[in-house]
């Protein structure tokens, strides 16, 4: 990276249904998105991709759906990492959290990005997103 590159961590989040082709087609959409909003167009800038998932998603890791989908960049090199989300009451269900740590030029400025019904997670960093 140059000299004017710094470290970003950008967030997301989408609802899905329950089912390998659902994960899939959710993660790649938001996965796309978040690239086309931050214009993240080398996967040398990637350094991670984090997942959370809520307990109700249990038919596919998120990391497996993205290496499988129809991205436009090569994820196959990007360490890729999944977890749980902590169970709490009355949070939001079928939802997958996407965290993904970029360099960037210093004075990027980053858009979260939030579809498909996790808009409510985040208003204030949503954008006309669905």
């Amino acid at each position: 990276m140059n000299s004017n590159n710094r470290l970003f961590c950008i967030r997301g989040a989408v609802c899905t249904e329950n089912n390998a082709e659902s994960i899939i087609k959710n993660v790649e959409q938001l996965f796309k998105t978040i690239v086309k909003e931050n214009n993240l167009v080398s996967e040398k800038n990637f350094v991670s991709v984090q997942f959370t998932v809520t307990p109700d998603i249990d038919e596919l890791n998120p990391a497996a759906a993205l290496r499988r989908g129809n991205l436009g960049i090569d994820v196959s090199h990007i360490p890729l990492f999944c977890s749980q989300e902590p169970v709490m009451k009355n949070s939001l269900q079928n939802v997958i959290r996407m965290m993904i740590t970029v360099y960037l030029q210093e004075d990027a400025t980053i858009q979260s990005v939030y579809l498909n019904g996790a808009e409510v997670l985040r208003p204030d960093l949503t954008r006309g997103n669905s």
